[in-house]
């Protein structure tokens, strides 16, 4: 499905050329991220063969993002994936972008032989929330987060 152009939306893998649009995106979602901390973040993902950054594009232009990991769970005893990332810019909402980004990361984790997918939404996020539930994704384990700073 990668590179096809599905309903108007095309999906492929984000190159360090993209930095500009990842670092707008992930703007829209609330993580403050400049073209130059862009790009090594790109590269950061590239370097690792189990994260994708997923692009997608309408008529050309970057329209929405999906960040992926793959890893083994412990517990679970199987690989699962993990949605790091999942935004749309606010002009091309309700165009099937994020669902498609969406389809196109499960593929991937299947295809990766994971058993499960996950996605963390902060609790603020109702429409996000809405969206995974129509999705077909269910509530799961609860979050908690502690800072490791100085």
């Amino acid at each position: 499905m990668a590179g096809e152009t599905i309903d108007g939306v095309r999906v492929r893998d984000a190159r360090i050329g993209d930095a500009a649009d990842v670092a707008t995106l992930l703007q829209t979602l609330g993580y403050p991220c400049d073209r130059d901390e862009a790009a090594d973040r790109i590269a950061m993902v590239l370097a690792d063969p189990r994260q994708r950054l997923l692009l997608a594009e309408i008529g050309g232009h970057a329209c929405g993002l999906a960040g992926m990991d793959l890893r083994y769970s412990l517990v679970r005893g199987t690989e699962q994936a993990r949605i790091t990332a999942l935004v749309v810019a606010p002009d091309c909402e309700r165009q099937g972008v994020g669902r498609r980004l969406l389809r196109e990361v499960e593929a991937i984790a299947r295809q990766a032989g994971a058993a499960r997918i996950e996605v963390t939404s902060a609790a603020s996020r109702d429409s996000a929330h809405a969206f995974y539930h129509g999705c077909g994704y269910a509530d799961g384990s609860r979050h908690f987060v502690k800072l490791l700073g100085d």
